[in-house]
């Protein structure tokens, strides 16, 4: 006996008019959802770029801003940490004669960061505005005044570290 396997039959589309326009729906928004998604990642990696050059930044200001006499090569120590290019070497061959400076007066510099935005930035350099103010004590004023700073500093991504090339007091 004889065993006849039924198979059924394939059945033609029946609007096989649908399908391209299907398709091409499903290729548009496959290519939207992936445009999409690159926007957003751009956006993320944009905003945390954003957000470590102004951390950088206003530590930086807020190390130039608060020096203090008692510890002045710890705290200059930390201004270079976060400097490089010409702003390194001039702040450092300014150390030692700041240094007799700050002793001499008794200077303590209490620094505070009231403001920082970003000026322009890409993915290598950036500058930054910085308003900051300080209370300043030394021998001629034991009282302490208050002084206020407006900062322009240009940073560089150098090793992975946002550091401060260059420092200019602005209006």
């Amino acid at each position: 006996m004889t065993r006849v396997l039924l198979t059924r039959a394939v059945r033609p589309l029946r609007h096989p008019r649908a399908v391209v326009p299907t398709a091409v729906a499903a290729a548009v928004l496959t290519a939207s959802s992936g445009w999409l998604g690159v926007q957003v990642y751009e956006r993320h990696t944009t905003e945390r770029r954003h957000q470590d050059i102004l951390a950088a930044a206003r530590q930086s200001a807020l190390n130039f801003t608060s020096l203090d006499y008692r510890h002045y090569d710890r705290d200059s120590g930390n201004v270079l940490k976060g400097a490089t290019g010409d702003f390194a070497k001039q702040f450092s061959a300014q150390t030692e004669k700041l240094t007799k400076i700050v002793a001499e007066n008794k200077s303590v510099s209490e620094g505070r960061i009231l403001e920082a935005g970003i000026a322009r930035a890409d993915e290598r350099t950036a500058r930054v505005l910085v308003v900051a103010d300080s209370k300043v004590t030394n021998v001629a004023a034991p009282q302490g005044t208050s002084r206020n700073y407006r900062l322009q500093l240009d940073l560089v991504l150098k090793d992975g570290r946002w550091l401060t090339s260059n420092v200019e007091f602005v209006g």
